[in-house]
């Protein structure tokens, strides 16, 4: 059974930087995609970036460079390199991988959240 790991949340400083993990565990052929989302209290969880196996990278406007997606293939791990923080990066972090179990069978799978926060 597929499990998805998060961690490396935590409080910075404004202009600091964190990176986050998401690892895949259990069996499976490989990871297609990851995405990475985040939700602020009281807000709706909005798209941060996206990484596919084609090597393909897409990024939104609020997080374009500032934010990178790394990959380490030999721990099916993925990481958001997340720099020049501020305040309003502040919410609960998501990855969702979307994984490919069959030769015919993908599935998508969240992590657990991690709180991110950005205060002085």
């Amino acid at each position: 059974q597929v499990q998805v790991v998060q961690s490396g949340g935590g409080l910075v400083q404004p202009g600091g930087s964190l990176r986050l993990s998401c690892t895949a565990t259990g069996t499976f052929f490989d990871i297609v995609a990851v995405n990475w989302y985040r939700q602020a209290p009281g807000n709706q969880r909005e798209f941060l970036a996206a990484f596919t196996r084609a090597g393909g990278q897409h990024y939104d406007d609020s997080v374009k460079g500032r934010f990178a997606i790394s990959r380490d293939n030999a721990k099916n791990t993925f990481y958001l390199e997340m720099n020049r923080l501020t305040p309003d990066d502040t919410a609960v972090y998501y990855c969702k991988l979307n994984i490919q179990e069959g030769a015919r069978r993908r599935t998508d799978y969240w992590g657990q959240g991690t709180q991110v926060t950005v205060s002085s």
